[in-house]
Parts: structure tokens; C-alpha cells; sequence
């Protein structure tokens, strides 16, 4: 159904030239800058069809700066000293592009005394809470019935052949006494598993709210771990497509109707080992598009508010699934997935 995530990194060094990736216009590499100092760049992407779809500025490492554009001018207080800087960008296909730069920041520039401006309104630390007359599937991972496929996982609905396998009722680890163990290994590189438990027709349903916790032991070995729900009204087809991208280091939401994976911008790297992690997603729709509202991942919330043309669909269904990506080498292993929990009204 979707395709499994191809890391391209591109790293070059040379601002000015004319190249798909990043070009740094200012500063120059190994140019010294008063603070602020001034970024210009942009980026382009390697395929026609693969737009960029965010930049990043990292300072020593850390991010600083982050835009949904494929260009960015912005000013970045840094302190004094030498300092190693990154320009980083994602198209819609999840490739990521790199120019590195060192740079010296001699002290501060003077700047006019800015006008105050009034204190804007905190963002709300969690998602909206459902109202009383929601509906709730609770212990999705215990039902039976689910379904899976390895072939239908890949790119265009027809990628390579991974062994998958499914184990419910697991009591360790566990947070209720009852996880799902899902694993995968094969000899094809970027095979993928997918897994997905139809809850019967919803049509009317427009907001969701997918709640799952999940347990990895070797997490450097994962391309990708995908958490879906998916809503199709006999009209059109609703797919609320996320995954914490591993090896491109940040999160993805399907582009539903382009069919393709954009990069939030928002860092996933991989998570950590024996350890539950928690996340929730809400969704909304329209009568034609998927929104993706934001989710919040070991407590900590992103709103998204991003919105793609819903497909056409013949069928009525409501399901939750989960996806698991191998990697360049197919290094087998394993995810616990428990409490899975879909919300909708």
C-alpha cells in the first residue's frame, strides 16, 4: 500500500552551486558572522514528482530553526565562537538532503529595540478529549480476526516478499498481560509486514482517535514502524497514514490520494530499547479530505492541522493497522504491541 522508505541523503558542501539538495546562499562556509546571523538557502529535490516539503536549521547538532518550504530566510541568534551547522531538507518521499558548514559568529549586532507584542495563547499540552458519546474499541490487540500481508506492504500495493509472523496474548513484555508480538526478517531488502483488524462500517465517524503502545528490542535495525487507521464510506477512502520514519529520523503522514509518504519535519529517531512507548494520534476528516490534527509521542505533543484529498473507495470499513519496514540488510526482529484503542464519533 505504500512505499517502504528508500533513505537518500545527499551531502555537499559548496553553497551557490545548482544541484538537487540543499544550497546555502548565506553565510558562506567558513565565513564569520555577527548574531544574529542570517541563513538564506533552499533545496530541490532529486524527482519531479518528490517535492521538498520542510527545511531544518541544526546549530552544533541542534535544531534551531524549521519551516514547511523549500526555501527559508530567517535570522538565528547564535553565541560567540566556531560553531558547525547544518541546512537539512525532506521532499515527499521521505529523502533527505544535507549542507554541512562551519561557521564563526564574532559577537552580537546591535538591533533595534523590537515593538512588544502581545503574549500569545499557550498551545494546549494534549490532544482535544473525545466527547461523551464516542464511540471506543478498547484491546484492539486482543480481538480476533486480524488480517495480514507482506506483498500488499510494499510500494504500489506489490513489494518484495518478507516472512512476518503474529502472536497474540503475549504476557512479557506486556502492560496488561496481553501484547501482540509481530516480527519480520527475509532476504529481500526493504521487505515490509503489514497487519490490520477490521471493526465494521463507520460512515458517519469523522473524528478518530488511535491510542497504541509498543515495545521494540533492537530498534536499529527498523526502517520504519507505521500506525494507521483507515475509513472508507462507499464514496471515498480515508487513509490516516503515519510512521515514525527510523532511518530518516523524522515522522511521515501519507499523502492519501498522491499516494505518498511527506515528511512532518518532526524528529523520530529510534526509539528506545525495552522500553513501552506511548502514542496517540487524532484524526479528522471532511466529506473529501483526510486532516491529520497531531499526535503526542512519550508525552510530548505535535499539532499538524495538514490536510490531503481523500481517494475514492466502493466499500465500508473502519480498521486499525500497524506496519513494520525492514532494511537495507533485512535484519530480523521483533515489536510488542499492546492497549490498542480507536476512538471515533
Amino acid at each position: 500500500m505504500k512505499n517502504a522508505i528508500r533513505l537518500l541523503i545527499t551531502t555537499l558542501g559548496l553553497a551557490g552551486a545548482s544541484f538537487a539538495g540543499v544550497t546555502v546562499s548565506s553565510p558562506a562556509p567558513g565565513s564569520t558572522a555577527g548574531s544574529p546571523v542570517h541563513f538564506v538557502a533552499s533545496a530541490s529535490s532529486t524527482s519531479s514528482t518528490h517535492p521538498i516539503t520542510a527545511m531544518r536549521i541544526y546549530v552544533d547538532n541542534v535544531s534551531v530553526y524549521l519551516v514547511s518550504a523549500s526555501k527559508l530566510d530567517t535570522s538565528v541568534a547564535m553565541a560567540k565562537g566556531t560553531h558547525f551547522v547544518v541546512v537539512q531538507a525532506w521532499d515527499s518521499s521521505g529523502a533527505v538532503y544535507k549542507t554541512p558548514l562551519n561557521l564563526t559568529v564574532s559577537g552580537t549586532t546591535p538591533t533595534p529595540t523590537p515593538t512588544p507584542t502581545p503574549t500569545p495563547t499557550p498551545t494546549p499540552s494534549t490532544l482535544p478529549a473525545p466527547p461523551s458519546s464516542a464511540i471506543t474499541k478498547s484491546n484492539i490487540d486482543q480481538m480476533t480476526g486480524w488480517e495480514s500481508c507482506t506483498v500488499c506492504a510494499g510500494a504500489d500495493g506489490n513489494g518484495p516478499v518478507a516472512t512476518f509472523s503474529m502472536v497474540q496474548n503475549q504476557a512479557s513484555p506486556s502492560l496488561d498481560g496481553k501484547s501482540i508480538k509481530f516480527s519480520i526478517s527475509g532476504t529481500t531488502p526493504y521487505s515490509d509486514a503489514l497487519w490490520w483488524k477490521q471493526l465494521g462500517a463507520a460512515d458517519s465517524a469523522t473524528n478518530f482517535k488511535y491510542d497504541i503502545d509498543f515495545y521494540i528490542t533492537n530498534p536499529g535495525v527498523s526502517q520504519a514502524l507505521e500506525f494507521d487507521a483507515n475509513q472508507s464510506n462507499a464514496i471515498h477512502k480515508f487513509i490516516f497514514g503515519t510512521q515514525c520514519n527510523i532511518k530518516g529520523g523524522h515522522w511521515d503522514i501519507w499523502g492519501n490520494a498522491a499516494a505518498n509518504w511527506v515528511s512532518t519535519g518532526i524528529p523520530c529517531g529510534p526509539p528506545e530499547a525495552f522500553k513501552w512507548h506511548h502514542l496517540t494520534w487524532e484524526f479528522k476528516r471532511t466529506s473529501t479530505n483526510v486532516i491529520f490534527v497531531g499526535f503526542t509521542y512519550d508525552g510530548v505533543t505535535h499539532y499538524l492541522n495538514k490536510s490531503y484529498p481523500a481517494r475514492s473507495s466502493r466499500v465500508h470499513e473502519l480498521n486499525v493497522a500497524y506496519q513494520m519496514d525492514g532494511d537495507s540488510q533485512m535484519h530480523a526482529y521483533s515489536t510488542w504491541v499492546d492497549k490498542v484503542t480507536l476512538t471515533y464519533w
